[in-house]
């Protein structure tokens, strides 16, 4: 058996010898050509790559910066507003972004960012190929998700200053191509100090937030110098998404991004173990201040001056020829606006009409009467700029009306903050037609420079400025003053008696003016007149003294508006903004002499360079006499001391020297008033968006009630402010006995009712026939008659 198997293993094995010497030989043939293959493959690659990157480098993909264009980067730059003391004011930017230096990062956020975005920063020129190894090895052969980026901080600086416009897969490729090569270029260019400063400077910190500078200033309401390691590392640990990162959204998301940023910090030597431990217990706080932008302070007055510093730049070029940029160019714009001043005008509009708005819905039970008015809504629609862009878009009318019908979720204003709701874009329209503006302007009379300016309510859902020039409604009572110093100009006296009876001037269509009490007994002075508003009388005196010369003296004391030359005109009958009513009261605080409104004081290029100054007018036109703006001034102060403004001693115990005039328009539709103190003049206005929409009573809409008060809030704020001392204790000049002896008589004689029944019960005229026929003339059509004074 044995023999057997001896003789069987020697015939076999020599076959098998045989057939593994032939499969091995096989196999490596076979390894051979795979080899071969593999490298081929391989080579191709290569060369593929080599070849899209030369493509890319020889600009085939569009052009790339060369080291003389990258030697000239530069980041747009925010500009800033600041009011008279260089306070912030807001900005204008696409970007909100300020630069800073090197020195002004604190040294924790450069090791933080080291540490966590390109640890080996030091020790490459650009790119480092250990990381993109590790990249390609862990994301693409082992499918790794966590194996992090390989781009280096010179390469995101790139990716920042030259926003990625590939897409898809190959343009990814594309891009990185691209940040390689200006990563190299930039090393070439730049110290290591110096790129880390561009890429603070420029990299996003979400919320259309750029550099630590800004986002120091958002998130923690202090310089980038200022803020701690913790708050560095919190900053440092959004750049790997700061929206998912972002410390105000996801508070919970940030603190565990900032302590990986703390290991890795404790990992290359930059904090040790105890350092990294206390560090990460701490909480997360913030001290969000959002960016002065369209919120902010000031916002209408900013969004006013901005139209006007555009219109400046054009005409001034930078060092390279080219006109500034307002968004881009780092300018530094100063203005007379007082920051606090500003602050408590604000608090006082808001404070006032947030209180006004309930009273003006209870009175109407929110049963507004113009949200029924069809053609009105119409008007509306078409006005906005979603029917615009619809229009623009070659819309049907029936489309963009199924639009505007249809409801969806959308943020809406109210007094108790922003809230979510489903509306059509129609019934929002509605919605704020319903809201009531204010706008109030305080003006320095000497020198015409305004300290405050609030154009509304709410900027970011009511654009309408209710200050400016262009914007004029109805002025009614507050137009007064100009006529009775038109009338002490032409000799009249303080004293001079109008009787209270109320007339019909069958000239002017058979016009009846009436008074807002309905009372037409006695007689008034011309001061008492004016201290009560008593139309009357003021229609009787603008007759008398010649319509003419009330319009001239007005277009004098800076109003541009068109006035109308008819009796009417007394009452206020004419359309003028609220800046233009305030530039005209100045003159009665300045001695009779008119100031031109100013607000801009100069403009600076990012070096602190100034670029533009505007020529300040020194000589003012002397418009009215000395004596004249005395006496107004203590007839304005009666209205103030026991006239219609009253209610700012008794309800707001002001005790400051204060002339005023209130003012109520036509259905009660605006409310005014203007307030002079000695050294600073402010005038308010309240009404609807549309004179249609206004107040139910004359309780409610008269300026007394709608206007003055915010008014009596704002100086109650600068009476307690020490640093208005000067403002709120000024002195009127004391009145000299002659001015004093002129202001010496009642007001108001009632005994004249008397005598005029007897006159009128003796000799009456009942004869229709003896009645002298006159010429009708048109309520609004100019007036040519006027009594002379000698």
């Amino acid at each position: 058996m044995n023999r057997k198997i001896t003789l069987f293993s020697n015939q076999l094995l020599p076959k098998l010898k045989s057939l593994t010497t032939a499969i091995t030989f096989k196999n490596k043939r076979v390894l051979k050509k795979t080899s071969l293959a593999l490298g081929g493959f391989i080579g191709l690659i290569t060369l593929g790559v080599v070849s899209l990157f030369l493509l890319v480098l020889f600009g085939f993909f569009g052009p790339i910066p060369s080291k003389e264009e990258l030697q000239k980067v530069e980041n747009a730059n925010a500009s800033k507003i600041y009011d008279e003391n260089g306070r912030l004011l807001g900005k204008y930017y696409l970007q909100n972004r300020s630069n800073i230096p090197f020195e002004a990062i604190p040294k924790h956020v450069k090791n933080a960012l080291v540490a966590t975005e390109d640890a080996r920063f030091y020790g490459h020129s650009g790119i480092d190929f250990r990381s993109l190894a590790r990249v390609a090895i862990k994301t693409i052969l082992l499918r790794q998700k966590s194996a992090g980026g390989g781009s280096t901080i010179t390469q995101q600086l790139a990716k920042n200053l030259f926003q990625r416009k590939e897409a898809g897969a190959f343009g990814l490729v594309i891009s990185k191509f691209k940040e390689m090569i200006l990563a190299r270029r930039f090393e070439s260019i730049y110290n290591k100090d110096q790129i880390l400063t561009l890429y603070l400077n420029t990299v996003p910190f979400g919320e259309n937030t750029f550099g630590i500078e800004e986002a120091s200033r958002l998130y923690f309401n202090k310089k980038a110098s200022k803020i701690s390691i913790d708050e560095g590392a919190i900053l440092v640990g959004m750049l790997k998404a700061n929206y998912s990162f972002n410390p105000r959204l996801f508070p919970d998301n940030s603190k565990q991004r900032r302590n990986t940023v703390f290991s890795q910090m404790e990992k290359y030597g930059y904090l040790d173990e105890a350092q990294k431990d206390a560090l990460s217990l701490l909480s997360i706080k913030l001290d969000y201040t959002p960016p002065l932008h369209s919120d902010g302070l000031a916002t209408y007055f900013r969004e006013n001056i901005r139209k006007e510093v555009e219109e400046i730049c054009k005409n001034i070029k930078d060092e390279n020829g080219e006109p500034y940029n307002i968004y881009t160019d780092g300018l530094k714009i100063y203005t007379s606006i007082d920051y606090k001043m500003q602050k408590y005008a604000e608090e006082a509009i808001n404070s006032h009409i947030s209180s006004l708005q309930k009273t003006f819905q209870r009175d109407w039970n929110s049963n507004f009467p113009w949200t029924k008015k069809s053609d009105l809504i119409q008007f509306l629609v078409e006005k906005s700029e979603r029917y615009a862009s619809l229009k623009s878009k070659k819309y049907s009318d029936e489309k963009i009306e199924k639009i505007f019908n249809t409801p969806k979720k959308i943020a809406v204003f109210s007094w108790q903050g922003d809230r979510e709701v489903e509306m059509s874009p129609k019934d929002s329209i509605v919605y704020y037609l319903n809201f009531l503006q204010s706008g109030i302007l305080a003006m320095e009379p000497q020198s015409g420079q305004i300290k405050a300016w609030v154009g509304g309510i709410n900027h970011k859902y009511f654009k309408y400025d209710h200050v400016d020039y262009h914007t004029k409604r109805q002025v009614g009572s507050i137009f007064k003053p100009i006529v009775y110093a038109a009338a002490l100009e032409d000799g009249f006296s303080p004293c001079e008696y109008y009787s209270n009876k109320q007339e019909t001037y069958e000239e002017y269509e058979d016009w009846s003016p009436r008074n807002a009490n309905n009372e037409y007994e006695g007689s008034y002075a011309l001061h008492g007149a004016l201290a009560h508003s008593v139309n009357t009388v003021s229609v009787k005196l603008i007759l008398d003294t010649g319509i003419p010369k009330i319009t001239t003296l007005a277009q004098k004391m800076g109003i541009q508006s068109k006035l109308d030359t008819v009796p009417a005109l007394a009452l206020g009958a004419a359309d003028i903004s609220l800046l233009e009513m305030v530039t005209a009261y100045c003159t009665f605080a300045n001695g009779g002499k008119r100031v031109a409104p100013s607000y801009l004081l100069k403009i600076e290029n990012s070096d602190g360079e100034v670029i533009y100054e505007p020529n300040v007018i020194k000589h003012q036109e002397k418009v009215l006499t000395y004596e004249t703006t005395q006496l107004i001034t203590q007839m304005m102060m009666g209205v103030v001391n026991y006239g219609t403004a009253n209610s700012l001693r008794t309800q707001y115990g002001l005790k400051n020297d204060i002339a005023g005039k209130t003012g109520t328009t036509q259905n009660h539709a605006d409310g005014w008033f203007i307030g002079i103190t000695p050294k600073l003049v402010t005038g308010v206005w309240t009404g609807g968006e549309f004179p249609s929409v206004h107040f139910r009573s004359l309780s409610t809409g008269q300026g007394a009630k709608s206007a003055l008060p915010a008014f009596g809030l704002f100086y109650q704020k600068l009476n307690q402010d020490q640093e208005f001392k000067s403002i709120s204790q000024a002195k009127f000049p004391k009145p000299s006995e002659e001015i004093i002896a002129q202001l010496d008589c009642p007001g108001f004689k009632p005994k004249e009712v008397f005598l005029e029944k007897i006159m009128t019960f003796f000799f009456k005229n009942d004869d229709p026939k003896k009645k002298k026929d006159k010429p009708k003339r048109k309520l609004f059509k100019p007036a040519t008659w006027g009594k002379k004074r000698n």
